[in-house]
């Protein structure tokens, strides 16, 4: 069983190795995402173009792919980059921002799981059912799904790409083959800033870079996400204090504020 011990011990590790974490991203979230990961503890990159993903990748502890804003140079920049992560064994944290919404999502998703399988796959309920049912039942980038209505879906991904799937919804559901995660924190005013899912995939990557299982890398990001959400939604008066308060929190979290308000249950 996890423990608020276990998700502060990472985090120490983030605070004191400051792992590089290679973010190959959207346009939106790019700004966001990187001070996420500065006030953890890591050290952010954004690099896209192709001529570099060799030398990037080379000095990386992570690699975060999201399909947010595609393009084919960037869809090229991401394989070559995966790639790359898989030869120097590195994780990879796929979000599949979207799939199920259009044909290229779904199939850049399905190509970078083929290629170079991800150590982590994080989305929002309806982008993992996208992938294994081939629906299209997402509403742009949102989700219509909870997180509980892809736990089939994700199990057999799981098992299918050999990597844990997180899925983002009210109650996080975490899974690796069997064994299953559940993360009841965070906060309505989450969904209400945009590029949060996003960031929960970039944290996913600083926690992998420290902690060698997938399984426990993926829920201890999603519980540290949800915390910060928590403590900030106490001081905000909506999403733009929240996006702002969300930064100092994780950048203020302390041991007691994790072993204080943890839901996380193992199955």
């Amino acid at each position: 069983m996890l423990t608020a011990k276990d998700i502060w011990r990472d985090i120490e590790r983030i605070r004191e190795e400051a792992p590089l974490v290679h973010n190959i991203t959207n346009y939106v979230v790019m700004n966001t995402t990187a001070n996420a990961l500065l006030a953890i503890g890591a050290s952010p990159v954004m690099a896209h173009a192709a001529e570099e993903m060799e030398d990037m990748v080379g000095l990386a502890s992570a690699l975060v792919i999201n399909i947010g804003t595609l393009s084919g140079p960037w869809i090229d920049s991401m394989l070559k980059a995966a790639r790359a992560a898989r030869r120097k064994e590195i994780p990879i944290v796929l979000d599949p921002v979207g799939a199920g919404a259009t044909r290229l999502r779904t199939e850049t998703a399905y190509r970078l799981l083929r290629e170079a399988p991800p150590t982590v796959l994080r989305g929002n309920g309806s982008e993992i059912r996208a992938l294994y049912y081939e629906e299209q039942a997402t509403k742009g980038v949102d989700s219509l799904h909870a997180a509980e209505a892809a736990l089939e879906a994700g199990q057999n991904l799981s098992r299918r790409f050999g990597c844990a799937v997180s899925v983002s919804g009210p109650v996080d559901v975490i899974i690796h083959g069997d064994s299953i995660i559940r993360v009841a924190n965070g906060h309505p005013l989450m969904p209400r800033v945009t590029g949060l899912g996003c960031t929960a995939s970039a944290l996913t990557g600083a926690f992998a870079a420290v902690n060698r299982s997938s399984l426990h890398a993926a829920a201890n990001a999603m519980a540290v996400m949800g915390i910060a959400g928590e403590i900030a939604a106490e001081k905000a008066h909506g999403p733009g204090s929240f996006q702002m308060l969300f930064i100092d929190a994780l950048y203020e979290l302390r041991e007691e504020d994790i072993a204080g308000r943890l839901k996380m249950v193992m199955a």
